[in-house]
């Protein structure tokens, strides 16, 4: 999920825009990210009708991702069960896949095409996967769905951002931040409920369903009031300035290495050659993708100044490690409460409220006080401190501790989230040029999606490792397909006879016990790299080639051109 942000500009003197501007364009960071001569403005912009609405529309678009994030996981086990499946991780890690591989030809698509029809292209693709996803017949059908859906999800998320950063400066991008971090607090709220009740009631189909609405409802916002500039030149031409090598590469090593991490454990032991050889082939891949796009793309998806600066690449592997544990927990702490504690798939979803309703309020206060305080480092800071200690706190849940304990903690880690979601946004863009914004943002998107993949893909390892030393026999023996059918067999745990149950819930907790250990490692990987990055000034100017077409916006504005600077930092 990526957060942007903005509120009105204050009106600068000329001597204050002067200053900033080029503090900004001469810093330590930003020389190792220019190529071409640079230009920069200092705007003041007044906000009109017509970008209120189309940030409701993005709202409305991200609404979607949040909600099948935390609704899906909750009805899991029952869509599983009904459909007599054996690999549930790949309705998650299909989904995140499609997303994942084509993240980064988002950002070449909104700039070659233009934004609405990057975005359309993408509530349209999400929609159709959602209805392909409602009417499944069987696991396989589903998990096809499930790939269709995310590639139109994942380029929501991409194009949403980039949309953002066309309209709203970086220094003011913080409001507009908090403003989507409620949308996604509202939807981390309801999802939950709307896939419990589905679940419970045997209607889970119509958790997918309901997204055509609401998709419908973005697009036509989309249609009547995205009118922002678009790229000139035919359908041919467009086509052609593709990085279609670049695309090529970067989709099939994400691809490689997400089955992989997919089969590892699961369906073959990790020292396998089907684990090993797309897991060493994908890696070798994407070094093929940095070298290709660095010396040889001529419109590259990744452009290599987005990376050579410390700030940027702190930031970068900062939106890597959170959703690794963000979305392991949003994954698991649902599989503990049906599990462990018995609660039904809508009563798992309340108890995950808390959670939801902290981070979202947490998204909103961080990233008022980044517009207040104009620096992010100290909140990234104190976030990944919150994400270790949460963790620390998760792992001494076990399956009989008190349930007002086992909701509590995960608030802690909601804080986190919130802080760290809200806050990595920032270490990437600031040491970029404006210019930069589609690209970085694109790759933003990636790695913030390719996260999610290794969050459940290590959750899942642990898991099915754990479970296969810890159920007892007498429950296993049930089960042809073995752990991963015990899986799809939570619905059934409070059925069993004692003292199998409590054996049961016992395995399942202690398994997921170890998953919340291993993530404390994440966390103090993250806080270790967070220390890297520099506090720089927030930019106060946006691309010029990206506003709201036929739309004049008062502003102050002084320009200021500087040499080529060619040194990387």
């Amino acid at each position: 999920m990526s957060l942007p942000t903005t509120a009105a500009s204050s009106v600068h003197s000329l001597p204050e825009v002067a200053e900033k501007s080029l503090a900004i364009l001469v810093s330590e960071e930003t020389k190792g990210s220019l190529d071409v001569p640079q230009t920069t403005s200092a705007t003041t912009t007044k906000r009109g009708i017509r970008f209120w609405l189309i940030f409701l529309a993005i709202c409305v678009s991200l609404f979607l991702s949040a909600l099948e994030l935390t609704a899906v996981s909750t009805a899991l086990p029952t869509i599983i069960h009904d459909l007599s499946g054996e690999d549930f991780v790949w309705v998650s890690s299909a989904y995140s896949l499609a997303s994942t591989a084509l993240l980064p030809a988002s950002g070449g698509m909104a700039q070659i095409f233009g934004r609405r029809t990057a975005m359309l292209t993408s509530l349209g693709t999400f929609a159709l996967g959602s209805a392909l996803c409602g009417s499944a017949q069987n696991m396989n059908w589903l998990i096809a769905a499930r790939t269709v859906q995310g590639a139109g999800g994942g380029g929501i998320l991409s194009i949403s951002s980039i949309i953002i950063s066309d309209l709203v400066p970086l220094k003011e991008r913080a409001v507009y931040n908090g403003m989507i971090g409620m949308t996604w607090a509202v939807a981390c709220a309801l999802g939950p409920l709307i896939g419990g009740a589905f679940a419970e009631h045997n209607q889970w189909r119509w958790l997918f369903y309901l997204n055509l609405p609401v998709s419908g409802v973005a697009a036509l916002l989309v249609v009547l009031f995205l009118k922002l500039r678009t790229p000139e030149g035919s359908l041919l031409e467009k086509l052609a300035r593709m990085d279609w090598v670049g695309n090529i590469l970067i989709i099939s090593s994400s691809s490689a290495v997400v089955i992989s991490l997919t089969w590892g454990g699961v369906r073959y032991a990790w020292t396998s050659v089907n684990v090993l050889a797309p897991l060493i082939i994908g890696f070798f891949g994407m070094i093929s993708f940095v070298f290709y796009e660095a010396k040889v793309a001529k419109e590259p998806l990744v452009p290599f100044a987005v990376l050579s600066n410390r700030t940027s690449l702190s930031g970068y592997i900062q939106t890597f490690l959170c959703p690794v544990i963000s979305v392991a927990s949003v994954f698991f702490l649902p599989t503990y409460f049906q599990a462990c504690t018995g609660a039904s798939p809508i009563r798992s979803g309340i108890d995950c409220l808390p959670y939801a309703f902290v981070m979202g309020g947490s998204l909103v206060l961080t990233g008022a006080t980044i517009a207040v305080s104009k620096v992010y480092r100290v909140q990234l800071w104190f976030g990944w401190v919150c994400f270790i200690i949460a963790m620390g706190a998760l792992s001494t849940v076990g399956a009989d501790t008190p349930i007002s304990q086992a909701v509590g903690i995960p608030v802690l880690l909601g804080l986190a989230g919130g802080i760290v979601y809200s806050s990595t946004y920032f270490p990437v863009l600031a040491p970029l040029p404006v210019s930069q914004n589609a690209h970085a943002l694109a790759l933003f998107a990636f790695f913030r999606s390719f996260a999610g993949v290794w969050g459940v893909t290590i959750g899942t390892a642990v898991l099915q490792t754990q479970l296969s030393h810890r159920l007892p026999e007498d429950f296993v023996q049930h089960f042809p397909g073995g752990v991963a059918i015990a899986y799809s067999a939570i619905p059934l745990i409070p059925t069993l006879d004692e003292p199998l149950r409590s054996q049961v819930r016992v395995a399942f907790a202690d398994s997921i016990r170890v998953i919340w250990l291993v993530l404390i490692g994440v966390g103090a990987l993250g806080l270790l790299s967070s220390l890297f990055m520099k506090g720089l000034p927030l930019h106060t100017q946006i691309d010029e080639s990206w506003g709201i077409d036929g739309e004049k916006q008062g502003k102050v504005e002084l320009k200021l051109a500087l040499p080529t600077h060619t040194r990387r930092s």
